[in-house]
């Protein structure tokens, strides 16, 4: 389990309408590193991300954020705490230009250079800032809505499918980059490329039809036998 406990989500139970997804979910997230969430469709991972920003309720449970209370916080009051969120569709705004969509970003952040290092860290944006976002490649997408959420300083980020429609040749450089940002912040990456996850992330959850079924070290879930059984359509 890892240490120094950050997002502590204790026997989580939630859902849509009157189906319940999530049952008695135990997942502990540290204040560095990365942590995957893995799972075949279905089992619940985009559920819980929305669960951890507030789109959705606890219904049972308990959700703490840095030793705070957060299971009946608004999204907004998340957000303000340090948490960000990049989701698997509609994460940009796609008839705006690059420029207006990191602007936009920032509007929390008073630091006047805070564009300029995210453009850093994704510089390959810095040669769209014109061009409307719904006209970049998918990878690129994917860098603009990645850059967008660290400009409000998140402490914790949640990134649901960051490759998925990503091109293989820009897969390489986004899981850099979240390696680095890995060694600064907290991340929580649902990702259904099994290597590209265990390689970001040093820790491992696996949700099979809205439980828990497998934990531990990347490495070691890597190698578990029942890893396949979890995954498998």
């Amino acid at each position: 389990m890892p240490e120094q406990s950050f997002l502590q989500i204790d026997k989580l139970d939630t859902g849509y309408g009157g189906s319940q997804i999530l049952f008695g979910v135990d997942i502990v997230i540290p204040k560095q590193g990365a942590v995957a969430i893995l799972g075949r469709n279905g089992a619940g991972k985009t559920t819980l991300m929305k669960t951890i920003m507030g789109e959705l309720e606890v219904r049972g449970g308990g959700l703490r954020f840095d030793g705070i209370d957060i299971a009946r916080m608004p999204t907004e009051k998340r957000v303000r705490l340090g948490l960000g969120y990049v989701p698997q569709e509609h994460s940009v705004f796609a008839r705006l230009s690059v420029r207006d969509n990191l602007a936009i970003g920032a509007l929390t952040n008073r630091d006047d250079g805070a564009i300029d290092r995210v453009l850093q860290i994704f510089p390959k944006l810095g040669a769209r800032l014109d061009q409307a976002a719904g006209t970049l490649s998918g990878g690129e997408r994917k860098m603009l809505a990645v850059a967008r959420a660290l400009l409000p300083n998140p402490r914790l980020l949640l990134l649901d499918e960051p490759t998925e429609g990503v091109w293989i040749g820009v897969i390489d450089e986004i899981i850099d980059r979240l390696r680095q940002l890995a060694q600064q912040i907290a991340i929580v990456i649902v990702e259904q490329h099994l290597d590209l996850a265990l390689g970001v992330a040093s820790h491992a959850y696996v949700l099979d039809r809205g439980r828990v079924a497998l934990s531990g070290e990347s490495n070691a879930v890597r190698h578990d036998p029942e890893l396949l059984r979890c995954l498998a359509p």
